[in-house]
């Protein structure tokens, strides 16, 4: 038939500007912090183990490239981490072009390497945006210990899992991937970048969320985050 079934873009290397702008967010941006509209992570319960990797506490993200939940939530989740480090191989992706939210421009963390003196990270995108029989391609597998993890926190399969450090998990996105509707990657980094419109104040108090929640891992650690304005007020958000 002629021009097929919508495909949603492959994944390839995400532009450098574009890398940039997230990765730089500048403090008078992310200390605007304006949470209508966003769900911070829960905490876990106390008796839980602290997760850690590389000697370090550990922040555990599951999803998968076609799924637009996901999409949303790498955007503050870059943003938030970069705070703390440094990646290397973030790529672009869209989500399916027949999900919810089709075509949802992101990152993927296939094949992400990250930097940090306060915490480590595993990106695991379980499956790609490729239809394949009734499902997608698979791309990463968890690791035992991972999976184990999913089945005790996340019984129901949501998509995406976000654990920081077992001490705090989120199931889902924090905001409302309809935001990022109709815009480019180019845009929505420069959206992020100056904390502009309604997507981009949803990204800025998703990550300091995020960010509030990491700090309790490090124990304030660096300080000029854990301390600066907006941290602090989304500090006074979480639960735990």
């Amino acid at each position: 038939l002629a021009g097929g079934p919508p495909v949603a873009e492959a994944r390839s290397a995400a532009p450098t500007t574009v890398v940039r702008d997230v990765t730089t967010v500048p403090g008078r941006v992310l200390d605007r912090y304006r949470p209508a509209g966003v769900r911070a992570p829960r905490p876990l319960p106390a008796g839980l183990a602290p997760l850690r990797g590389h000697g370090r506490p550990a922040v555990l993200y599951v999803g998968a490239e076609y799924c637009p939940y996901c999409a949303a939530e790498r955007w503050p989740l870059v943003v938030a981490l970069s705070r703390f480090g440094s990646f290397s191989g973030l790529a672009r992706v869209e989500s399916s072009a027949t999900d919810a939210f089709p075509r949802t421009p992101t990152f993927s963390f296939h094949g992400v390497t990250y930097h940090s003196r306060y915490l480590s990270f595993a990106g695991v995108e379980t499956e790609t945006n490729r239809p394949a029989g009734d499902g997608y391609e698979p791309l990463d597998r968890p690791t035992a210990e991972q999976a184990r993890l999913l089945r005790r926190l996340d019984p129901g399969g949501a998509t995406p899992f976000l654990d920081l450090g077992n001490r705090f998990l989120l199931l889902g996105a924090q905001y409302d991937p309809g935001l990022l509707h109709g815009a480019t990657l180019g845009e929505l980094a420069r959206a992020v970048h100056e904390g502009r419109g309604r997507a981009g104040a949803a990204i800025v108090a998703s990550a300091d969320q995020l960010t509030a929640a990491l700090c309790r891992l490090t124990h304030g650690r660096p300080g000029p985050v854990c301390t600066s304005p907006g941290v602090r007020r989304a500090a006074a958000d979480l639960l735990g």
